[in-house]
């Protein structure tokens, strides 16, 4: 690990930097500073991509076990994704609010353990874990973009309602862009978290029996599912749109923080 650390504490000081020059093309529109933001973007990328192979060939289990490794995972699926959105759809706003908290994650991860004792990890390195850890981490991704875009239609929508038209207005996507889109990252989250809740369930149930259902991260797991299948039903079936939606999206959203913070109530996701 210590061999690595190079590679992590530069990540850290190139993404700060990044950040800084999508603020600055946020409030210039300054295209220059856009384009530097996005290479150092690339390179964050490069060298978060390098830390984790590193971290895979020193280890003897897929790294997203421990807190420190999930939050460097999910930091590393939010810069891919940024990429992704600012070399293909051109949306500066949300690139930006999401390397933010990509920025915020990565920092995070910082003040958490990067192993964990070696009778715990025996138990938790499976195959079976695994693929349930990084699908729960990807739904996280798709909930977090869509919840980027809901403040987004509420920022939109509440200026246009008291008719600001300042440079920011021209900047931002249409109201049915940014509600479809936010509707279209509820879509890929759900099934995919329902799938990560049936595979932890069958890793729950062949470690630690029927008394899995006790604990309260489950339930809470369960109602984070319930409240985005909520959203897509109303949605679908009732044509719930605009800013009913929105508000509604930013409510399941906070039970889902709620669920993150469960974790220290759980039996058996001690080991985050």
């Amino acid at each position: 690990m210590a061999d690595a650390r190079w590679i992590y504490d530069l990540t850290i000081f190139l993404y700060a930097a990044s950040v800084l020059f999508y603020f600055n093309d946020f409030l210039l529109r300054n295209r220059k500073a856009n384009l530097i933001a996005f290479g150092l973007l690339a390179v964050v990328w490069l060298l978060q991509t390098a830390f984790f192979v590193s971290q895979m060939a020193a280890k003897e289990y897929f790294p997203v076990l421990t807190l420190f490794e999930t939050l460097f995972f999910y930091s590393w699926v939010l810069a891919t994704v940024s990429l992704v959105i600012n070399y293909f759809f051109r949306i500066d706003l949300l690139v930006f609010f999401v390397n933010v908290i990509g920025f915020v994650v990565l920092v995070l991860s910082m003040f958490f353990p990067e192993t964990t004792p070696l009778a715990q990890m025996k138990v938790i390195v499976s195959e079976l874990l695994f693929i349930h850890i990084t699908i729960a981490i990807l739904s996280y991704a798709a909930f977090s973009l869509s919840l980027i875009l809901s403040v987004m239609f509420l920022l939109q929508h509440n200026m246009l309602k008291q008719k600001k038209w300042s440079p920011l207005l021209r900047r931002l996507p249409s109201l049915g862009k940014m509600e479809l889109f936010s509707h279209r990252m509820n879509m890929v989250g759900v099934p995919m978290l329902f799938l990560a809740m049936i595979l932890g369930a069958i890793w729950a149930y062949l470690v630690h029996g029927n008394s899995f259902w006790l604990d309260p991260k489950v339930w809470m797991s369960l109602l984070v599912l319930l409240a985005y299948s909520i959203l897509l039903y109303k949605r679908s079936a009732e044509k719930w749109q605009g800013r009913k939606l929105a508000v509604w999206n930013l409510a399941a959203f906070s039970i889902l923080l709620l669920n993150v913070l469960s974790t220290d109530f759980s039996k058996f996701h001690q080991w985050l």
